[in-house]
């Protein structure tokens, strides 16, 4: 029987993930990334849960996660003064945690970590600067897919497409045959990330944040590199308003004009922000994002499938990156286990993630009043 030829779409986390789950399961990968190299920048997110039960069936990967820890032993909430209120510190059970994860890991470093694990693969090939410009399937939706690249990759016929390219997946558009947001839920948040060489933490591994009225939120964390690494977020109320439509204008016109944007919302804020602010300017890593749910009714149409947060980014739960890992080892195991027949593997896939989705894309309560309330009275 010859191999399932599958084209992944996305080198960030889930996109690696889901190679390597699948050559183990002896498909033949082409993953492709429309950016010209791998992209190791980004903030700090966590591995909780069914994230950790997959990294630790993946070898190798704990100790590599464990060797590039952000270093961050805790989380202090401060008033405009600087003065601490309340922190947060890890439990020290992985299988535990709190708001502060044992797995606190930089996106780009472990993209890295997945990338390093796959890329010498005989059966997994990257290409770079590419990206798909249009896919058709034929018949009845359960034959290959023919896909057509934009930048020069011949168009070439694929057993599955794996959309693994973001909340604002537009591989998704084409395989579900709809708008880029036709199933994103927004938030009413979003988030800037960026790092400053400035040591404003002075040397503490507690990591700093405040917030002020109207939903703004302002963390400063450490980085075992020696630089400091910087969120910035707005929430807005859940009014049914689309608040961050400004935010989605400014981020349309560069990086420039983002940053405009973010210094008009959070000038004259107090504490260091200033400083952050100015700091901003000049920094070279800086990139933003709206906070969303992707609420998709499948997660797959014919041979086109999912995986992360193309098919179910869970918004404010921080639970993305678990998703990711979870959903490309079922995906994985799936296929795996109904060789003969991908439209039963697919079907399985959905019936399986469906509680794991419904599980971490639950926000906890409250926790846009914690984070960042809007009111003086509630900070």
């Amino acid at each position: 029987m010859s191999k399932t030829r599958v084209l992944v779409v996305g080198a960030s986390v889930a996109g690696p993930t889901a190679a390597y789950w699948l050559a183990k399961a002896g498909a033949d990968v082409t993953v492709i990334e429309r950016f010209p190299e791998l992209r190791t920048s980004g903030q700090g997110i966590d591995i909780r849960t069914v994230g950790v039960t997959v990294m630790r069936r993946t070898p190798g990967m704990e100790a590599a996660v464990r060797a590039k820890f952000t270093g961050m032993e805790g989380m202090s909430f401060v008033r405009e003064d600087g003065r601490p209120y309340g922190t947060l510190t890890a439990t020290g059970d992985p299988d535990q945690q709190s708001l502060v994860s044992e797995y606190e890991i930089f996106r780009g470093d472990l993209a890295r970590i997945l990338y390093d694990m796959t890329k010498d693969n005989e059966n997994i090939r990257y290409i770079f600067g590419e990206q798909v410009a249009a896919m058709r399937q034929d018949g009845k939706e359960d034959g290959p897919i023919t896909v057509e690249f934009a930048n020069g990759l011949p168009t070439s016929e694929y057993d599955l497409v794996v959309a693994c390219d973001g909340a604002t997946s537009r591989t998704r558009a084409m395989g579900l045959s709809c708008g880029v947001r036709d199933h994103i839920r927004s938030s009413n948040a979003w988030a800037t990330y960026f790092s400053v060489r400035q040591d404003l933490l002075q040397g503490s591994k507690i990591a700093q944040a405040t917030t002020a009225v109207g939903g703004r939120f302002v963390g400063v964390g450490p980085d075992p590199s020696g630089v400091n690494r910087i969120a910035m977020m707005r929430f807005h109320p859940s009014d049914g308003s689309d608040a961050t439509l400004p935010f989605r204008e400014a981020l349309k016109k560069g990086d420039q004009a983002l940053k405009g944007f973010v210094t008009q919302q959070f000038k004259g804020m107090g504490w260091k922000t200033e400083e952050i602010l100015k700091n901003m300017m000049e920094s070279d890593d800086f990139y933003g994002s709206e906070v969303v749910h992707v609420k998709c009714p499948v997660v797959y149409k014919g041979r086109f499938v999912m995986v992360g947060d193309a098919g179910y980014a869970p918004g404010l739960t921080g639970g993305g990156t678990s998703l990711a890992l979870a959903g490309a080892y079922v995906l994985a195991g799936e296929i795996c286990t109904q060789r003969n027949d991908l439209a039963a593997a697919l079907q399985n896939y959905q019936e399986r993630m469906k509680p794991i989705i419904e599980d971490l894309q639950t926000v906890p309560p409250l926790i846009t009043a914690i984070m960042a309330p809007q009111t003086a009275w509630g900070i």
